[in-house]
């Protein structure tokens, strides 16, 4: 049986078989005597996207008590989760990540934690999912902006919308009508001033259909 650490769009955890391109967490959420979460689903406003693999680095998952280790299908759906690029195993990429974020704002780049605190406000509503108003017409979302359809979630690709699933990316033909932002505001404006999370193998089999 897969253990429940995989993480949609959505931010939900789901026990599926495939764990994606990247690791992460958000704190201790799980209990390792049965390798079972707990009812929280987070433990601070650090929630990061980390490598699989790191300097050699091995973990039992969810077999100690310490971050509970979460996987997601790319980056873009970590970011629509509301994680971020982690500064330890991924330092070049959170610097971009941060220094796109303060893009257009004459403000040094912010640090993680007060990323962190923008981030938490912009991922839950309660203990649910925000979703935000589409600040533009999803033709005009950058690469890597997730959206919700009711209770499906699309990556937008060069202005086309592409259904997410556990095992990748299909291709869609979606109307804009009702559809929500999923990704954090402020990631999105990263996305919009250049930049570029890692996407499944499949997004580039299904945008060449």
């Amino acid at each position: 049986m897969p253990l429940q650490n995989r993480v949609t769009p959505f931010g939900e955890i789901l026990a599926v078989p495939e764990r994606g391109l990247f690791t992460g967490n958000r704190g201790i959420i799980h209990d390792p005597a049965t390798r079972t979460l707990l009812a929280r689903r987070w433990t601070g406003k650090a929630w990061i996207v980390c490598l699989c693999e790191y300097k050699g680095m091995r973990r039992e998952v969810m077999g100690e008590r310490s971050w509970t280790e979460l996987f997601f299908l790319d980056e873009a759906t970590a970011l629509a989760a509301g994680h971020r690029p982690c500064f330890f195993c991924r330092r070049e990429a959170a610097n971009r990540f941060r220094a796109c974020w303060a893009h257009g704002t004459h403000a040094a780049p912010p640090s993680a934690p007060a990323m962190d605190r923008v981030l938490h406000a912009e991922r839950l509503d309660g203990k649910a999912k925000r979703r935000h108003p589409l600040p533009r017409p999803i033709g005009d979302l950058p690469d890597g902006a997730m959206i919700a359809v009711e209770d499906e979630a699309f990556a937008v690709l060069h202005g086309e919308p592409f259904r997410w699933t556990p095992a990748g990316y299909q291709s869609a033909a979606i109307s804009p009508k009702n559809a929500q932002l999923l990704t954090p505001p402020s990631t999105v404006k990263a996305f919009a001033a250049g930049y570029r999370p890692v996407f499944h193998p499949s997004l580039a089999s299904a945008s060449a259909v």
